[in-house]
Formats: C-alpha cells, structure tokens, sequence
C-alpha cells in the first residue's frame, strides 16, 4: 500500500520537462532528482516528500526514451504516478526499474494537488482521503507486479537465475 500527498501535472509532459537534457550526464540518480521538474515546477525538487505521490494527465512521459525520466521521478522520493495515460516507453521504462505506475483517467482528472491519495497497486484501487472518491485503475498483470516488487526487470531476472 502506497500513501503520500500529491504532486499534480498537466497532459504531454514529456521526458525533457521530467528531466532536462543538461543534467543526463548526472553520474547518481540523487543528482537526476535534484532536477526533477524543474524546467514545469522550480520548486517540486526542494519540496517534494518521500512518499509523495505524482499525478500526470494524457501521455505522460511522451518524449525521447532516456530511462532517466521514470529514475528521476523515483530518485526524487515519488512512490507512484497516476496519469491518464502513459508514453508506451515511459512506461516500460518505468517497469524496468521496478517503478510502480497506474492509468487511470478518472482519478486522474479528480485527483488535485495536495491531495492525500493510497494506492493500492495490487488491485489497482486507488482512493483519495481528502475527498473520499475511489477509484480503480487496471494493476499489472502478475508477472509485472513480481518484476517491480524485485526493483525491476534486473534484480527480477537474478532472483528467477538464483532458484
């Protein structure tokens, strides 16, 4: 179970806006979350939580396929985003390093700033404390929930090596 306050965004916010291309040679992703949204939100880097939870509209993470976009997210103590939808490769991106995300437009168009949300990935429920709305997203298939309990598709494959 995921609980944290909400960070909120706008549709097509694309991988040069979640991390800007100056910063890709950042040697540790803490130095990618330094820069996280900086270029949408000047401020998100220096106030956001661990725990917090992301909210995106329509084809977050739209843009070039730098990796760096869902490891600057996470690196920045963001536990989850729900969106509306999702670029295919931020997405798989993001399964990759066993970052958990969930589509759905509905809460994603009710859900505002600041807002206390739990999120169930599991099942896919996702409920906002501060309104009292409920949710339900689609989860990952099990097969993806195992991946990104591992910490992603790496760590995913040397558990499977090791049995």
């Amino acid at each position: 179970m995921i609980r944290g306050k909400v960070w909120k965004f706008g549709d097509h916010v694309d991988t040069d806006v979640i991390i800007p291309a100056r910063y890709l040679n950042a040697p540790e992703p803490s130095e990618l979350a330094k820069h996280c949204m900086e270029d949408i939100d000047s401020s998100f880097a220096g106030a956001v939580q661990a725990g917090d939870i992301m909210v995106g509209g329509w084809n977050f993470g739209c843009g070039s396929s730098r990796e760096h976009a869902p490891v600057a997210i996470q690196a920045s103590g963001i536990t989850c985003v729900i969106a509306a939808s999702f670029a295919r490769i931020f997405y798989r991106n993001s399964i990759n390093i066993g970052f958990p995300i969930l589509e759905c437009p509905e809460a994603s168009e009710a859900i505002k700033a600041g807002d206390i949300v739990t999120v169930d990935t599991e099942t896919g429920k996702i409920t906002d404390e501060t309104t009292g709305q409920v949710f339900e997203a689609k989860p990952f298939p099990p097969f993806i929930q195992k991946i990104v309990e591992s910490g992603g598709l790496l760590p995913y494959l040397k558990e499977k090596q090791g049995k």
